[in-house]
């Protein structure tokens, strides 16, 4: 719900009839669909109509007429203005059953396939999961210095936060002393994000965090100075990032000293397993859940002691090594050299470099003969970004090469999800045996989801 805007728009009453993959809700007036944010299904809301289009429009909710028995109250006193969450009106068990529709939807409506099984959802802490985060800064002399948070609702403005519960306590209790900092810096004007990375090695340290300052000019020795005592008063890592994410460089250790060394990692405890990892690097966001995660896709994938198995799109070895305690042999594949060299040193860290290779290949360009020369996997576990793996499904599907009894598919975009299920099950004759949400994203609109495919 959202107050008076200087020009309102016209008040319509609506019955909300679902939710979108965007978490608003979806109803029908004067033969158009309208997007209403703020409107659970089940519901009748007064609501300002936004904006109109050709084929649809958009409001907010005013005020609740009917209201939902799933409706909570948000925690947060900065839900509708900041864009960090969608969800915080929607009770949990709401979230998942919304998540687990849009997975199953997505899957009959464009890949035309439907799971022999669905899955227990993966669910996890609702609240302080996030341990990334990319916060902008913006210096508005007219809100009195600097912002730092996340933006605004359908905006480029930075919300005026004073704290974030998805964050973790330590990192939320940084907002108002990191604006104190960067005003205080000769810089303030060209530092446009601090990027947010938090490790947990389960040592009696606590949580590592570290952040990394985006600086478009160089900063002065008094600059240098004042993010170091930050560091030291604090206990962070402090990076700087003069250029893309494979420049930043350490500028000081938690103790605030120079030529330190970097204690970013997390566990995945029930594989004896410790992953060091670059704030930069693409890990998940929520650690609690990657642990139940890797878990389940173990499991899933089910691994045999004489398996040769494929980790595609493997990054840091985060599924390629859990994998290396059950399997005979993995290879992990990844487009990027230097995610492969890490991935590498990490499993020679865990002890695992005689059970483990890496490879460099694009993946969104291989095709059956490239795929062949593999050598032929036993089982398949699929980890790719939002485009999916359209090349790879084409290519495991092809009569090529030996096919992979299983395949084991994550997914953080369950619509390229249901376009490669299509594809593994009407061209390369697979059976989606199973399928699950992920809630990696609590209180938000992202769907993570997992999906098993077997061989008849």
């Amino acid at each position: 719900m959202r107050g008076d805007r200087a020009r309102p728009g016209p008040l319509v009453e609506l019955d909300i009839e679902s939710l979108d993959l965007e978490a608003q809700g979806v109803a029908h007036h004067e033969g158009k669909v309208v997007f209403v944010s703020g409107a659970l299904p089940g519901e009748r809301v007064r609501a300002e109509i936004r904006r109109r289009k050709p084929r649809f429009d958009t409001a907010d909710t005013v005020s609740v007429l009917r209201e939902s028995s799933l409706r909570a109250r948000p925690r947060c006193p900065h839900f509708g203005v900041c864009g960090g969450c969608s969800m915080q009106h929607l009770d949990a068990g709401g979230q998942l059953a919304v998540k687990q529709r849009a997975l199953e939807d997505q899957l009959r409506h464009i890949g035309k396939v439907q799971p022999d099984t669905i899955l227990r959802a993966v669910a996890g802490p609702p609240w302080g999961y996030r341990y990334r985060a990319r916060l902008s800064v913006r210096h508005v002399a007219k809100k009195g210095g600097v912002l730092v948070g996340f933006h605004e609702r359908g905006s480029s403005y930075v919300a005026d936060m004073q704290q974030c519960l998805v964050l973790p306590a330590e990192v939320s209790q940084l907002l108002l002393p990191l604006r104190e900092l960067v005003a205080s810096l000769s810089l303030r004007d060209r530092m446009p994000q601090i990027e947010v990375a938090v490790g947990d090695t389960g040592s009696e340290a606590g949580l590592c965090i570290a952040l990394v300052f985006r600086v478009l000019q160089t900063p002065t020795d008094d600059d240098l100075a004042l993010l170091r005592s930050f560091a030291r008063q604090r206990s962070l890592e402090i990076w700087l990032q003069p250029k893309g994410p494979d420049s930043i460089e350490l500028l000081c250790d938690r103790e605030g000293d120079a030529g330190g060394v970097s204690a970013l990692a997390y566990r995945l405890a029930e594989f004896g397993i410790t992953m060091p990892f670059r704030p930069t690097d693409f890990t998940q966001v929520n650690h609690a859940i990657n642990e139940v995660l890797v878990r389940r896709a173990v499991s899933l994938l089910d691994p045999q002691p004489s398996d040769r198995v494929a980790d595609l799109f493997c990054g840091l070895g985060n599924f390629s090594l859990p994998l290396a305690r059950r399997a005979g042999r993995v290879v992990g594949i990844e487009g990027s050299r230097a995610l492969v060299q890490r991935a590498a040193d990490n499993a020679a860290f865990n002890g695992l470099a005689d059970r483990t290779e890496f490879e460099t290949r694009n993946l969104f360009e291989i095709d059956p003969q490239r795929w062949a020369a593999l050598g032929g996997f036993d089982r398949v576990l699929i980890d790719p970004p939002r485009e999916g793996a359209l090349e790879v499904c084409k290519a495991i599907s092809s009569e090529l090469g030996v096919a992979p009894t299983r395949i084991v598919y994550i997914s953080c975009n369950p619509a390229t999800l249901a376009r490669d299920a299509g594809v593994l099950v009407h061209v390369g004759g697979y059976r989606l045996s199973a399928a699950a949400a992920v809630n990696m994203f609590p209180h938000t609109s992202h769907v993570e989801s997992i999906a098993v495919f077997d061989r008849p």
